[in-house]
């Protein structure tokens, strides 16, 4: 087959593995050398802090990606160069070095995204290289699900339907890398080098390996092949922090260490043979897709600055609490001391892990808006900053849910209870005496609000409220009701226009 390029790099972004990868296969297809690449990006990682999670997942993930393509070339020069360096002008001055004709690399609808392409496209374009994009972190994108009138959905029941129709065998056909990796290139003998350090990129090491989170393609498969084992349960185990009911896939699909396809294609798979677990959890997959297509089709949400507004403009007139009194609601709810032990147990959970369980994630973004009156975004930035599977699509929909601001929202005045949400997700109280264990010796009754709990059950249990464990920062039924005006005053204003 004539190759339409003597020499062409693969920039490896958010799609860190080798297996099904659409652009390094359309690299491969198209080039008879093909050099690889990943950049930690510093306008990306600048404002981070020094000890990050994600950064070293990204790390550890490196390592296995660039043994994988050494292993793929089957000799030792070949693998992966990787830059510490602002991409937007290092990929340009990278392929320009390396002679190439050509970049590849996959799709990213994110806003900054976005901005640095369109700068690396224009660099590249001036120096005679093309850039290829291919779309590959989803089933399907921007505009390939629209409604009858050829508008992109704005809910999720009519698009998920709509998805489902269109799914067939071409989507979720994996890519075949392994059949042109004879096409991976000799790295220059300046560019041999080992994947850096944490150190090297200024950052710390963190407690990565000691939560014993898998990284890599390796990890990735390990974990999906624990989950095949369980998927038929999924739908009854989903919304039980304390059982192993996730996938906990998340961080490895918002870093492309695993397909999308091969996941959805084993969902679909199982569904079409009767699994009820399957069908729930591809729904969950087909979520992940619709928020992306809110994203593409629906800037608004985000802008072009990174800020985020309401799917439904009209929310953006909500007045939220503000002061230093929402402040000091603000910071402890991310410290956890909001004296509901479901809402603690969760943030503590994020704090010390980086990962919450999706069922809370919906409770105390629910809290926050609802209880404590606080904008939705203080929220949204603070899983940002927190999350190892942070994806900008996801946490802005789910915010947005969760606030009912967005598309196909949980209604303004639907409010989540904390307490009755703990008591049916948490009845045995097992994940907040993980994460709170001043109140393990409390009995199940008393552990969802200890506050209601007898003076005496309190001192045997070793819990004074207001020193080891809070007195509740608000009362959830007077909370509800200045919701409930908060949103309707917003409807009223609306109504008389």
């Amino acid at each position: 087959m004539d190759k339409t390029y003597p020499r062409g790099l693969m920039w490896f972004r958010r799609d860190l593995r080798c297996e099904d990868n659409a652009a390094l296969y359309h690299a491969l297809r198209a080039c008879r050398e093909v050099h690889c690449v990943f950049v930690f990006d510093t306008d990306i990682l600048d404002p981070l802090p020094r000890a990050d999670r994600r950064v070293e997942f990204i790390r550890e993930s490196l390592v296995a990606l660039d043994r994988s393509l050494r292993e793929l070339a089957g000799h030792e020069a070949a693998g992966l160069i990787v830059c510490h360096a602002a991409a937007r002008t290092d990929i340009p001055a990278l392929a320009v070095s390396l002679r190439v004709q050509a970049v590849f690399a996959n799709h990213d609808h994110e806003p900054q995204a976005l901005g640095r392409d369109a700068a690396v496209r224009g660099a590249l374009a001036g120096a005679g290289i093309a850039l290829h994009t291919s779309k590959d972190h989803v089933i399907f994108e921007k505009d390939e699900v629209l409604n009858q009138a050829g508008s992109p959905y704005g809910v999720f029941t009519p698009y998920k339907n709509a998805w489902l129709r269109k799914l067939d065998a071409f989507y979720l056909k994996p890519y075949p890398v392994a059949n042109w990796s004879a096409a991976l290139a000799a790295r220059p003998p300046a560019l041999r080098r080992p994947v850096p350090t944490l150190a090297q990129i200024g950052f710390e090491a963190t407690n990565l390996a000691q939560l014993k989170i898998p990284t890599g393609q390796d990890g990735a498969r390990a974990l999906f092949g624990e989950f095949v084992e369980r998927m038929d349960r999924y739908h009854e185990t989903r919304d039980f922090p304390a059982v192993r009911g996730p996938s906990y896939l998340s961080v490895h699909l918002r870093f492309g260490t695993i397909s999308i396809r091969t996941l959805a294609a084993a969902a679909h798979r199982r569904a079409a043979q009767g699994s009820e677990g399957a069908a729930v959890w591809l729904s969950e997959l087909v979520w992940r897709d619709f928020y992306f297509q809110v994203l593409a089709n629906f800037p608004h949400v985000v802008d072009a600055q990174g800020h985020s507004h309401s799917f439904r403009r009209e929310y953006d007139a909500i007045r939220w609490e503000h002061g230093k009194h929402a402040d000091m609601l603000f910071s402890a709810w991310c410290e956890g001391r909001t004296g509901y032990p479901l809402v603690d147990a969760a943030m503590a959970q994020i704090n010390q892990t980086g990962y919450m369980h999706n069922r809370l994630r919906m409770v105390v973004a629910s809290f926050l808006c609802k209880d404590l009156g606080i904008d939705w975004r203080r929220g949204e930035a603070y899983f940002a900053l927190k999350l190892n599977d942070f994806d900008l699509a996801a946490n802005n929909g789910g915010w947005q849910w969760a606030s009912s601001s967005g598309c196909d929202a949980q209604p303004w005045f639907r409010i989540f209870n904390p307490t009755s949400q703990s008591t049916k997700f948490d009845a045995q109280g097992r994940f907040i005496r993980k994460y709170l264990p001043q109140l393990a010796k409390l009995s199940d009754a008393a552990l969802h609000a200890p506050w209601q709990a007898a003076p005496m059950e309190l001192q045997s249990a070793g819990v004074t409220l207001g020193e080891n464990y809070p007195h509740p920062v608000v009362q959830h039924a007077q909370a509800r009701e200045h919701t409930l005006k908060r949103y309707g005053a917003v409807k009223k204003s609306l109504q008389k226009e």
